[in-house]
């Protein structure tokens, strides 16, 4: 899945303190979730539809640059240990350009993760649509993005520094009132 024509926000974020540009069109609360396909381990497609099961759950995406760096392996490790907040008609799951294997990899190593891992490396779909490609970099911005029940983005929280963490409790709440 492609966009037509991409949008190009400059200094929309900073890494390390330099401005970076964020591709597509900027997302937010109350937008209809755009069309992307991530990809499972597994390999399998993963789309709206599915995270969102064909409106039984709401999904909060725990975006990430890279799970192989550690602003992004601490973030995901505080969102693990903080899920028992979340009701149980709520989906996380991790989304970031690293291949399925090394995101399996990186779950093996931590040992009881229960967020779902899934990839946006096969086509860029999350990225360009949702607007989180930082173009310099081809990696994802970090941000929080919660689709609720009826595939209504809820909530979106994108840091404004990349290599810094996200606002936990307020994502977490968001989530919990999208279930």
């Amino acid at each position: 899945m492609t966009v037509d024509r991409l949008q190009e926000r400059l200094a929309a974020v900073t890494f390390k303190g330099k401005p970076m540009t964020l591709v597509g069109p900027e997302l937010h609360a109350g937008d209809p979730a755009p069309a992307f396909s991530l990809t499972a381990g597994d390999l399998s497609a993963v789309t709206p539809e599915i995270l969102i099961d064909q409106g039984r759950r709401a999904a909060m995406l725990i975006v990430v640059p890279s799970l192989d760096t550690s602003v992004c392996s601490l973030e995901s490790h505080k969102f693990n240990a903080r899920l028992g907040e979340l009701p149980s008609g709520v989906t996380a799951a991790v989304v970031s350009m690293d291949l399925p294997f090394a995101m399996a990899r990186w779950s093996a190593e931590q040992g009881d993760v229960k967020l779902e891992m899934l990839s946006d490396y096969r086509d860029r779909s999350f990225g360009n649509n949702c607007g989180l490609l930082i173009a310099e970099l081809g990696l994802l911005a970090r941000a929080i993005v919660v689709i609720g029940k009826d595939r209504t983005v809820s909530y979106v929280q994108i840091v404004p520094e990349v290599a810094s963490e996200p606002d936990y409790d307020a994502a977490l709440k968001a989530a919990a009132a999208a279930a």
